[in-house]
């Protein structure tokens, strides 16, 4: 990720709030005046569907009196009995519902975005997401679920608006929060089976030639330990393909599902990205070293690698308790077994890489941005590379079989990675030309494939922008790689992991995900205790969605990214960026809906006076040590 780019990032999407009330049995913040009178809405009792499974379909209202008594407060079509509640007219009388319902979302004031959002002069879908998220925020889960549910019946073609403008999917981002939350807690016993939203046509980004086809499914009460559906035994499914790169493999089996072999054992990549840089360093001023080759204490050793300490008490001293480990042996013991290289002609010492995975048992994906920012393709950044150029494309496909030529004998690679989230045009027209885009990707391949058939070839995409051209252009590219910020929920089966699998047809490797550990007006406590829940939970979206389970096509995940980059936001012209800067760069589904793009790390360079060497090492990274080592 860097400050330039154009993420399809969902401020929309909202997060629920790290409570301390993740374990056992939800407990409410407050108390709701009208429940409802009936925990699992039956629909079919007031009112009718029509075409479900189909284009056209629509769920008509013929006894609302009925359902509003059914379905409680803040679930339409039930806009009165909150109006009547005691507690929503002491909040009016006491001022605390003016202004935007934006501003709500973040408030840890649960009840004033509950109320604020239930009557909201807002669309009516969009209105009952974030009502249906209050109500999960404060921890009424059987009411939120009840209202997600309650937008897949009568809204699920409702289309939001990202930050950017982009097109949001309510209904299946709602299928997804229903699905998180029966399986985050199976000891409410209710399941949602039968249902899918699928959208066709909207990986353009034009709304006007979308087509939806909806089944909303049912909600049932079941067995605590039915919820979640268990896991496929893969022993028993044929495979209906073999695609072999020397000691790695990818494995479909007869469900649809891939999984990655190494050795013939199956590896699900656990990476993080790696680009230390010293405090007051900046591309932007042109003093960014290469950190892979500095030396800067002149002891013989690469600083950051082998130079690192951890400042165990955080009061930024050296002690003797605290001798350098190096970042290397951090990774290692946090469970990491691959790094994420962005580009090759930016990291010079190879041998680093090759010590890497000799003495730490760590490999690299190693990746071309081919064309990103008007990289290899020598064109200027206005206008930015022309994917159609021949002189251009020439260029660029010099860059990266360079880069092939290089590394392809090295035992530390597993795979290269060809752009990253270049699909959104930053100095580039593959959000206008996507077609040519995806096909010189695809071009690409073909000729890496040539002189290595080693490893496979990864693509590094903007979420599922484009999704379909790619799939119908890109053939010979092995593994669909997105960048991706979509919530502490994760990803979303019916949202992200589902159409890839059926449109795709191949694994999926998350190239990014990560969160900042800053929060406007939350404490440094705070901020990191979310951070480490929104890991954790990316990480278990991933997992259930691996061979076995889900979707099954993930294959892994990089998270973005192991140390803090102070340079991030920028400096004033001329000057070296000597601050960690809290000024926020763009809207995302965070503690206070912001991204901080020098926060992301999962280890601090603390209050800076020991850069590149002091660590500290954050809750995110111990959570993400239990996740990653506990099958070992």
């Amino acid at each position: 990720m860097n400050k330039k780019n154009k993420l399809l990032v969902v401020l929309c999407l909202g997060l629920v709030f790290f409570t301390g009330r993740c374990l056992g049995a939800p407990v409410a913040v407050f108390e709701l005046d009208d429940k409802g009178t009936e925990l699992i809405v039956g629909y079919e009792k007031y009112g009718d569907f029509q075409n479900v499974g189909k284009a056209g379909y629509k769920y008509n209202i013929k006894d609302r009196k009925g359902l509003e008594n059914a379905v409680g407060e803040g679930i339409y079509p039930n806009t009165k009995s909150i109006l009547r509640s005691p507690h929503f007219k002491r909040y009016r009388k006491q001022k605390k519902l003016l202004g935007s319902q934006w501003f709500f979302v973040n408030s840890l004031d649960y009840q004033a975005n509950f109320y604020r959002w239930a009557t909201a002069a807002e669309s009516p879908g969009v209105k009952l997401f974030y009502t249906a998220q209050a109500l999960e925020n404060a921890m009424h889960i059987r009411h939120a679920i009840k209202a997600y549910y309650a937008l897949v019946v009568n809204f699920p073609k409702e289309i939001g608006k990202t930050y950017w403008g982009t097109p949001w999917y309510v209904g299946p981002a709602s299928l997804d929060r229903i699905l998180y939350l029966t399986r985050k807690y199976p000891e409410l016993g209710i399941k949602l089976v039968g249902a899918n939203i699928t959208v066709e046509k909207r990986y353009d980004d034009d709304i006007r030639n979308d087509v939806f086809i909806v089944d909303p499914g049912k909600l049932v009460l079941c067995d605590p330990k039915d919820v979640v559906e268990k896991r496929v035994d893969l022993s028993k499914l044929s495979v209906v393909e073999n695609k072999e790169f020397g000691e790695l493999s990818l494995v479909k089996y007869e469900n649809g599902h891939w999984q990655m072999r190494l050795n013939g054992e199956p590896f699900m990549i656990k990476a993080v990205a790696y680009q230390p840089s010293k405090i007051g360093q900046s591309p932007d001023i042109g003093t960014l070293k290469d950190w892979s080759k500095a030396d800067d204490n002149k002891n013989g050793k690469i600083d950051s690698p082998y130079d690192a300490w951890v400042d165990k008490n955080k009061n930024n001293i050296q002690e003797g308790d605290e001798p350098a480990v190096g970042d290397f042996q951090l990774m290692k013991d946090m469970g990491v077994n691959v790094i994420r290289v962005y580009h090759h002609a930016f990291v010079g010492n190879k041998k680093i890489f090759q010590d890497l995975y000799e003495n730490y048992g760590i490999r690299i994906i190693i990746g071309d941005f081919l064309g990103m920012f008007a990289v290899g393709s020598k064109a200027l950044w206005d206008p930015g590379t022309n994917y159609s150029n021949p002189e251009q494309q020439r260029n660029m496909l010099e860059s990266v079989m360079k880069m092939i030529n290089e590394y392809k004998d090295e035992p530390c690679v597993l795979m290269w990675v060809l752009g990253n989230e270049t699909n959104y045009g930053t100095a580039n027209n593959a959000d206008v030309e996507p077609q040519a885009y995806y096909h010189f990707a695809n071009e690409v391949a073909k000729k890496i494939k040539e002189v290595d058939p080693n490893h496979p070839v990864v693509i590094c995409n903007g979420d599922i922008q484009f999704l379909d051209i790619f799939a119908q252009e890109c053939p010979d590219i092995d593994i669909f790689g997105v960048n991706s910020y979509r919530g502490n929920h994760g990803f979303g089966y019916y949202n992200f992991w589902l159409p890839i699998k059926e449109l795709a047809d191949r694994p999926a490797l998350i190239t990014e995900y990560g969160c900042p550990a800053y929060g406007h007006r939350y404490s440094r406590e705070y901020a990191e205790n979310f951070q480490a829940q929104y890991l954790a939970g990316n990480w278990m979206d991933i997992v259930i969605n691996s061979a076995g389970e889900g979707a099954g096509v993930a294959i892994g995940g990089a998270l973005f990214e192991f140390l803090d980059e102070w340079w991030k936001t920028g400096a004033p012209p001329g000057y070296p960026d000597i601050i960690q800067d809290v000024v926020p760069n763009m809207g995302g589904p965070f503690v206070d809906g912001w991204y901080y793009e020098e926060w992301f790390g999962i280890a601090s360079q603390g209050d800076g006076t020991d850069s590149p060497f002091m660590r500290h090492l954050r809750k995110s990274y111990f959570e993400l040590q239990k996740l990653w080592k506990e099958k070992e």
